[in-house]
């Protein structure tokens, strides 16, 4: 399997030559490349013809990383997002598709180099803005959890909490971090935001953002602003597993539209 060297970590590298437009896929925050797989997020598996990168973001999966949470932060990720596709897909135009952690770093890339996205699917936006400072304090004291009483227990605090109906069918799973780094990450997730609302609006990049219902972490609100901020952005809301797994098929469309 490649490895990709950035500042402070190698990121773990899977790519998919089929000829045809290049695609960078990412995954959410504590998950990866092959969680996500399980937990029916990974949109890739339904697309042919394409170019398609599947990476670990530092710190999860077979990705390496430090116990700093500063490199965990979303325009940290960004960096090492744009890093890829300056090396796999130069002067190229990559079409982007993530889950949660993986659209917000999607959009801190996108805001700082627009013209190397010629579209983006953006899975379950997290929460932004008004509904971040609350969620970064749940992210910090998650931390000293996981510190305190390890993974064990941080999993064991969150096994009681009510699942969104779209997720209903989906196993159980931990966290695909190791637990040394796993108090960096989640303070690195509390330390970041969305980008602000006025760089967002001057993205004129086709998006389609999906998202579910009965999610704090992810709610509907993010998903809905993100659309009336985005000058080409359509929004889908759905509430079953059912139609969690049609989502593979959207991005296909999304990028045999631009193609």
């Amino acid at each position: 399997m490649p490895r990709f060297p950035v500042p402070g970590a190698d990121l773990a590298v899977e790519i998919s030559d089929e000829g045809g437009p290049p695609v960078v896929q990412l995954h959410g925050l504590t998950s990866s490349r092959s969680r996500d797989r399980v937990l029916d997020l990974d949109l890739g598996r339904g697309l042919t013809g394409t170019r398609l990168l599947r990476y670990d973001a530092r710190g999860h999966g077979d990705s390496s990383g430090r116990e700093m949470a500063e490199d965990y932060r979303w325009s940290s990720l960004a960096d090492d997002l744009l890093r890829l596709v300056d090396h796999w897909f130069p002067g190229e135009q990559v079409h982007g598709v993530g889950p949660s952690m993986g659209a917000a770093t999607l959009l801190h890339a996108a805001v700082r180099a627009p013209d190397r996205f010629s579209g983006l699917t953006l899975l379950v936006p997290p929460t932004a803005w008004e509904t971040r400072p609350a969620k970064a304090e749940e992210y910090r004291e998650a931390a000293v959890l996981v510190e305190s009483r390890g993974v064990d227990g941080f999993i064991a605090a969150g096994r009681d909490r009510p699942r969104p109906p779209a997720t209903a069918d989906a196993p159980d799973t931990s966290p695909d971090v190791p637990e040394r780094l796993l108090p960096a990450v989640l303070r690195g997730a509390a330390l970041s935001d969305l980008p602000r609302h006025d760089d967002i609006a001057r993205l004129d990049i086709p998006t389609t953002v999906l998202a579910w219902v009965d999610d704090p972490s992810h709610p509907v609100s993010t998903a809905r602003i993100l659309v009336e901020l985005l000058p080409r952005a359509t929004v889908e809301v759905v509430s079953t597993p059912g139609e969690v797994l049609r989502w593979p098929d959207r991005l296909r469309d999304d990028v045999a539209r631009l193609t």
